[in-house]
Formats: structure tokens, C-alpha cells, sequence
């Protein structure tokens, strides 16, 4: 019966009962008391089996999903247990995760009173888009004897899908959008001039620009009142996203694209609040998704759900590819923030006249990744003299990533090197920092 299984209580018994017929060899005696122990674990077999197979276990197992999961963050995942029945319960719990976990030995037990329930919550954190798959509840109910164990099959299969991260795009348009400023958090950018937008007309306080004053306002009103001006809207800002092999480093389990698609996620979330158009584009050796630039309520669920399907090719990225594209397709003169990878000077050098020329018809900002790993190997502690030339050549990876955001800046292109985990973090407040500068 694939339903039936003995519980180690069951073999502890029946060792117990086996060591007494044992000992009933020198010690006759015993042989009595041996054969009763054994008549009586018959008997508690017999009880425990008809307790959980003459009457089937009334219990309810639900397992509860959000409808969509969230890239890299924990999820949580609740599965509700009830016992209707009116005898005592011990359950052990057997969730049949998506193969993308690789996880086959998550369980928990619970032990339930009659009429009891429990909710079980845990969390799940997807490193890949896509759908992910879940299959059936196992339950394996165990009475108060504890000697025979039944399999109860709950068959819930159910699929969800994982997209870019939704928690983190809603948690920096609440730091962004409050100005929230210290040392981790979206900065609050000193506003250099003036944006080309009138607000309206204030009354002046301390440390408001003197050269705002309305003078013909503060003449009528008898009190100093200053024009105030708001960040010029619909200026186009547009991701683009590097598909190419470059980007498929993982670091922490997250590709570098996945990295990258969750920051475009988030600050188009932030550049449509802020009233500006977001669009996307995604190259590699071939031009993938294009969204044109836009400010309609759609917008937002157009460009997750792009970033949703799209996925890393094993070409190289064909940056001149990138360059016809941008001329055919983006007309006026927009913010570009392209998400890419550069290992080496050779490799910057080689698509540097590509985005010189990107950079004369628009705003770029190149965004590329400092390998933490490397950063990690440069600091440890050197035991042997091999570690010091270890550490030599990745302190001059390092001073070489560096020394290509002062190359972007001889030819007043905008450089962010960045680690993976503050990607978002430093484009937002790249975008906010050109924002308030006026120069888009």
C-alpha cells in the first residue's frame, strides 16, 4: 500500500521487543513478557492502522500564492493546515517546490488538536524570470500512537509567474518621491538655476535663491514673495538594456541583465511619476524589444511585461547595431541610460566612437558593473607570497575600471560603475542628480 509507512517509533518497538526475546534465552523468564509486549504491539498496530485508514483523516491543506513573484525578493508563501476530524494529529508537511529551486527536502511538522488550524508561512526567493511551477501537498498524519504513518496527497498544482522585482520598484518611488536623504537612500539634489517650468509664486523664506524674487509680486503684496519652479516634464529617458553575453555574469545568484532589468523596472516606475516619457530598447547582436517613449497609464505594464520575456544571448553586443537603432527610432534629443559591461579598457576603447557618437545627439549615461568578487580578492589578508600577486592584479582591475569612467568623462559622456546590488540605488539618483541640473 503506497499510502502505509512505519514511523520510527514503529522500529524502536520492535527492537525493544526483539532484545527482550533475546534476553529470553538466558533468562527464561523474561519469554512471557516478551511474547505479551509483542501481542500488544500487534494490537496497537492494528488500532493505530484502523485510526488512520477505516476513517479517513478529515483534514484541509490549502497552499496561498501571490499572483505574481517578485525577482530576488522574498516571497511569502502560506499553506493552511485544518483538522476538522475529532482525533489528534501529527502532520508532516511536503510542499513540492518549482524545479527552479532545487530544493527537495523542504517540510515541517505540526501537531494539530481536534478542530485546530495553523498556518504555515515561509518565503521563496526566484533568481530567474519566467513561470514556475508547483506541484502537490504531501501530508503524511500520524495519531497519538505514533506507529503507522498515512500519505495524504492534496493535489495543487499551480503556476506562477516571476517578474522584475514589483517590491523593490515600489520601494524606491516611496523614497524617491518623499526625498528621503542619508547615506544609503535616494539623494536630495541641490537644484542648480532654474528648470524652464513656472509653478507659482511664494512667499520667501530662508534660503530660497534671492534671484527668484518677484519683485512686481513682493511690491504688491508688501512682502518678499519669489517665483518657484518646478523640473521640466516630458523629457524622454529611455533603458537600454545590453542582452549580450557580457551580461550574463551571475553575481549573488542574479545575472548582471536581471540586475539591469530590475533597475529599468523601478526607474521607469520613478521617471513616469516624476512626469517624464519612459521607453525601452534591449540590443545584443541583434536589436530585441522596443517600447517608444510614452507618459500613458499604460506605459508601466507595457515595459515590465517586456522585461519579463526578454532573455540574455550569447553574442557579442553590436554597439553600431545599437547606434542605427537610436537614430531610427528615437527622434528628439532624450536621455539614454545603457545598462552594459565592460571587463577591459580594450573593451570600452573598442565601442567608445559608437557612443561618442550616441552621446552628441543625446544625454548618455553608460552604466557598467564593478566586480565585487574581485574587490573581495583584493582585500584579503595575504598569508603567502602567490596571495600577493593575487591581489596586484586584481587591484589593477579595479584601478583600471576606474580609470574608464574618467575615459567616458573626457568625452563628456556620464559614467556610473556601480556594484550589482546598489544598481538601482545609483541610477535613480544619477536620473534625479540630471533632473535637477537642468539637463534633460
Amino acid at each position: 500500500m503506497q499510502s502505509l509507512f512505519l514511523t520510527n517509533r514503529f522500529f524502536w518497538v520492535l527492537g525493544g521487543i526483539a532484545a527482550l526475546f533475546a534476553l529470553a534465552f538466558p533468562f527464561p523468564v523474561l519469554l512471557p513478557l516478551a511474547q505479551l509486549a509483542f501481542a500488544l504491539a500487534c494490537a496497537l498496530v492494528l488500532v493505530d492502522a484502523a485510526l488512520l485508514f477505516f476513517q479517513q483523516p478529515n483534514v484541509f491543506v490549502r497552499r496561498k500564492l501571490n499572483p505574481v513573484f517578485s525577482l530576488s525578493d522574498p516571497n511569502p508563501v502560506e499553506i493552511l493546515l485544518d483538522n476538522k476530524g475529532n482525533q489528534y494529529l501529527e502532520l508532516t508537511v511536503i510542499d513540492e517546490l518549482p524545479e527552479q529551486f532545487q530544493r527537495r527536502d523542504f517540510q515541517f511538522t505540526v501537531r494539530l488538536r481536534p478542530g485546530e488550524a495553523y498556518i504555515a508561512e515561509h518565503k521563496l526567493t526566484p533568481l530567474t524570470r519566467g513561470v514556475y511551477a508547483f506541484g502537490n501537498i504531501n501530508v503524511y498524519a500520524v495519531s497519538r500512537i505514533g506507529l503507522l504513518e498515512r500519505r495524504l496527497i492534496f493535489r495543487q498544482p499551480e503556476e506562477v509567474a516571476v517578474y522584475p522585482s514589483i517590491i523593490q520598484m515600489k520601494r524606491y518611488e516611496l523614497r524617491a518621491m518623499r526625498q528621503i536623504a542619508h547615506e544609503t537612500g535616494i539623494k536630495k539634489m541641490r537644484r542648480i538655476g532654474h528648470s524652464y517650468e513656472f509653478e507659482q509664486i511664494k512667499n520667501y523664506v530662508q534660503g530660497d535663491d534671492y534671484r527668484s524674487i518677484n519683485w512686481k509680486a513682493s511690491g504688491r503684496r508688501a512682502a518678499l514673495m519669489v517665483n518657484q519652479y518646478e523640473d521640466e516634464r516630458s523629457q524622454q529617458v529611455y533603458c537600454i538594456i545590453d542582452k549580450s553575453r557580457a551580461m550574463k555574469m551571475p553575481f549573488e545568484g542574479l545575472s548582471l541583465m536581471d540586475y539591469a532589468v530590475n533597475t529599468a523596472l523601478a526607474i521607469s516606475n520613478i521617471i513616469l511619476r516624476k512626469q517624464d516619457k519612459a521607453g525601452l530598447l534591449s540590443f545584443s547582436d541583434v536589436i530585441g524589444s522596443t517600447i517608444k517613449a510614452e507618459r500613458d497609464t499604460g506605459q508601466l505594464r507595457r515595459i515590465m511585461e517586456t522585461l519579463y520575456r526578454e532573455k540574455e544571448r550569447p553574442g557579442e553586443a553590436n554597439f553600431e547595431l545599437l547606434y542605427e537603432a537610436v537614430r531610427r527610432l528615437i527622434g528628439a534629443r532624450s536621455l539614454l541610460l545603457l545598462f552594459t559591461n565592460f571587463e577591459s579598457r580594450y573593451a570600452l576603447e573598442r565601442a567608445l566612437p559608437t557612443l561618442r557618437r550616441l552621446n552628441r545627439g543625446h544625454l548618455l549615461v553608460v552604466v557598467f558593473f564593478e566586480n565585487t568578487e574581485v574587490r573581495a580578492l583584493a582585500q584579503e589578508e595575504v598569508l603567502r607570497t602567490a596571495d600577493i600577486y593575487r591581489q596586484t592584479v586584481a587591484r589593477q582591475f579595479l584601478q583600471e575600471k576606474k580609470e574608464m569612467v574618467h575615459m567616458l568623462r573626457q568625452y563628456g559622456i556620464q559614467g556610473i560603475l556601480t556594484k550589482p546590488q546598489d544598481l538601482t540605488l545609483n541610477t535613480i539618483n544619477k536620473y534625479l542628480e540630471l533632473k535637477s541640473k537642468g539637463l534633460i
